[in-house]
């Protein structure tokens, strides 16, 4: 049995952009593009692992959203031609659940754990023999005659994914023997995945289009082909399904996706830090309430891409906007601000 993941607020897609993001998945090494040194360390880590007969270490990836996390799950499952079963960590809510995943799986399986951050103490600690040492403690009863059973698990697998790895506790993150961080991307690699999405959606785009997707994709590939499938929706009811530069730009203005891959909400969080709290350094449950967003949303969503093109700095005080940001809105710089 899968269970379905639960994604957070932050995290939220339709229907569609799910159906969007499955077909267009890269399902080998060939077609997945970028985050090259995670790439070849896991293809060494799988290697090792079949030439032994066992299954690989437990693997932990974490980063920002959309990134291809999950992407690569599917990959390692299919290279270790190991079965993938899917859930997450709001969805594991008492250590009985997990029971019956765990116990459900054969020698091999591999079991995602998607917003891994997310689970519950007494589901974490009861993990710990499990990844350890295969083998699952049931308590039954309670008080005096209470007794513990052991089940023994076969050899399995278990992949994590977070954007939030500081949430982690050190007993769950030292369980994981394989352990990568997912970066942003550079426009090229984004430019290769557009250039794939397109060769599935059967649609033509020129260069200058793609180049133009993957500089306001703000390095991250699920917004590329989610921009991708929008542009393809413009040029089909405006431009008669030609995808040219000016289709693109007209699409992009359309979507309020500026030139540096800024939408509204980053938008109104800068200008907030600006206008409101004069650039700075300012607390995130301030600018949070300011802009009216969950703490988790401004710090999962909005402030990595900020940090990633210097356009927001992180201080012992709080955030501050940087000129560059200032030169981008259009805003004049104070010179006071130098002292941050």
């Amino acid at each position: 049995m899968v269970d379905k993941t639960i994604k957070t607020k932050t995290q939220e897609a339709s229907p569609e952009e799910e159906k969007l993001f499955t077909s267009l998945r890269a399902s080998s090494w060939s077609e997945f593009c970028g985050q090259e040194n995670v790439k070849t360390a896991l293809r060494i880590s799988i290697t090792a692992a079949k030439e032994r007969g066992e299954a690989i270490e437990h693997i932990l990836f974490y980063g920002p959203p959309g990134l291809g996390k999950t992407t690569l799950s599917h990959i390692v499952a299919r290279e270790m031609g190991a079965n993938l079963r899917i859930t997450s960590g709001p969805a594991i809510a008492r250590s009985g659940d997990l029971a019956s995943i765990l116990t459900n799986l054969e020698k091999g399986d591999i079991l995602f754990i998607d917003e891994i951050h997310r689970l519950h103490k007494t589901v974490e600690e009861t993990m710990y023999s499990a990844m350890e040492d295969f083998a699952l403690d049931i308590v039954l009863g309670k008080g005096p005659s209470a007794r513990t059973l052991r089940l023994d698990l076969p050899q399995f697998t278990i992949i994590g994914a977070t954007t939030r790895a500081g949430l982690l506790s050190a007993p769950l993150r030292d369980r994981f023997g394989v352990v990568h961080r997912l970066n942003f991307y550079e426009p090229s690699e984004l430019g290769t995945i557009i250039i794939g999405g397109a060769k599935k959606l059967k649609i033509a785009i020129d260069e200058e289009s793609i180049k133009e997707i993957a500089k306001r994709a703000r390095g991250t590939p699920r917004i590329a082909l989610k921009l991708l499938k929008r542009v393809r929706d413009y040029a089909q009811v405006k431009r008669e399904g030609q995808i040219d530069l000016s289709a693109t730009k007209a699409a992009l203005k359309m979507l309020e996706v500026d030139a540096m891959g800024l939408d509204p909400l980053d938008i109104r969080f800068m200008k907030a830090i600006i206008e409101k709290h004069n650039g700075g350094p300012v607390g995130i449950e301030t600018i949070a309430s300011t802009i009216s967003e969950d703490i988790g949303t401004v710090e999962e969503i909005v402030e990595p891409y900020l940090l990633q093109i210097g356009f927001l700095q992180r201080t012992a005080r709080g955030r501050v906007a940087t000129k560059t940001s200032y030169e981008h809105l259009g805003l004049t710089y104070p010179a006071q601000n130098e002292l941050f």
